[in-house]
């Protein structure tokens, strides 16, 4: 049986990642396609050859024409899609930044438990062809303990001049923090989950012109984020994130064990990225050997498939681990306002 996928926005990621995932799969059809107008969904449909344009998306979430949903939306949006898809009987795909804050992530999470459908969302893209490995070498015992972790998220340039964009406000992006949350999902893969943060941030350009209205608009949302994190592990994780560091290193990573460490740098949903490993007695790292992937590891589409026709069990990344690096952007974002150490059990 064809199983039919709508679309709410039809965004640069949707095109570029889940309508061609999507369209390479066996007895799988994009359906429908709602933008943020008719008019734009209109040309969504023609550009994108899909047969129906909704004006309302909620019109096609009950489209008895669709049977799941990818949501490529902003985060403000990810929330009430997600329930009313649940809620129509339908499976749910939603692009990362699970959503606004962390009572919308477990206010999810609930509707997914007592949901009989698929809930999913777009996984933290960063070495996906390696993490395999690297899980394997963790538990085998190569890199010991995890002691220190650094985390690097370093994009973009400084331009007082920029227009105002969407990450920037917490009207549209909320708790979210650049790539924080994506960061912070890569790192729980390997090194488990944080008991406490402590913040702080600086935002170099206060107001910047709205495109949509021409007028100007506060940026909610830092230039710089610095954060120290205790996990419950034991180690230490310290984050550097700032969309104002021409020349920047990107996303990267490194673990520090009792044995061995390991380095990922530039590393994406469309590029493999370098990494490498030191082992006990090894005075220089060396290159990990990772075999060749299409799409460099990337099966989001083939995934969340094989969870509504297989039962598979969802891994990256289910609603409940959406919720963690949510509870951890919450505290985050506390630990700036408060001006102090948080403990993610206070949430």
């Amino acid at each position: 049986m064809t199983l039919r996928v709508g679309i709410v926005g039809a965004g640069a990621n949707t095109r570029l990642q889940h309508i061609p995932g999507f369209r390479a799969l066996p007895d799988v059809e994009i359906s429908a396609v709602c933008n943020r107008s008719l008019a734009s969904s209109e040309r969504a449909a023609t550009e994108l050859d899909i047969p129906r344009a909704f004006a309302d998306w909620k019109e096609l979430v009950h489209c008895d024409e669709v049977d799941a949903i990818c949501i490529g939306t902003w985060p403000y949006m990810h929330c009430p899609i997600v329930l009313e898809a649940l809620g129509a009987g339908k499976h749910v795909l939603t692009e990362a930044r699970m959503c606004m804050n962390l009572a919308e992530a477990r206010q999810m999470y609930a509707a997914a438990q007592a949901s009989n459908g698929v809930a999913m969302i777009v996984p933290a893209p960063m070495y996906l062809s390696a993490e395999p490995i690297l899980l394997d070498m963790l538990a085998n015992g190569f890199f010991g303990d995890l002691l220190a972790i650094e985390v690097r998220g370093l994009n973009g340039a400084y331009n007082p001049d920029a227009p105002l964009h969407w990450r920037q406000r917490r009207d549209l992006s909320g708790q979210n923090i650049m790539s924080l949350g994506i960061l912070n999902e890569t790192v729980r893969r390997y090194a488990g989950h944080e008991r406490a943060v402590l913040a702080q941030s600086a935002t170099f350009t206060s107001e910047r012109k709205d495109p949509e209205t021409n007028a100007l608009g506060p940026v909610g949302v830092p230039d710089s984020l610095g954060v120290l994190a205790e996990l419950e592990s034991g180690a230490q994780a310290v984050y550097h994130l700032s969309s104002v560091t021409r020349l920047g290193d990107g996303s990267t990573f490194e673990f520090y064990g009792t044995k061995g460490s390991v380095k990922m740098e530039g590393g994406s949903a469309v590029a493999p990225g370098r990494v490498w490993v030191a082992g006990e007695g090894e005075d220089a790292y060396r290159p990990l050997e990772v075999p060749g992937q299409p799409r460099n590891g990337w099966s989001v589409e083939e995934d969340f498939v094989a969870s509504i026709r297989e039962g598979r069990p969802v891994t990256h990344t289910d609603f409940a681990a959406g919720v963690q690096y949510m509870q951890f952007t919450e505290a985050v974002q506390v630990s700036l306002a408060e001006g102090r150490k948080v403990a993610l059990d206070e949430l």
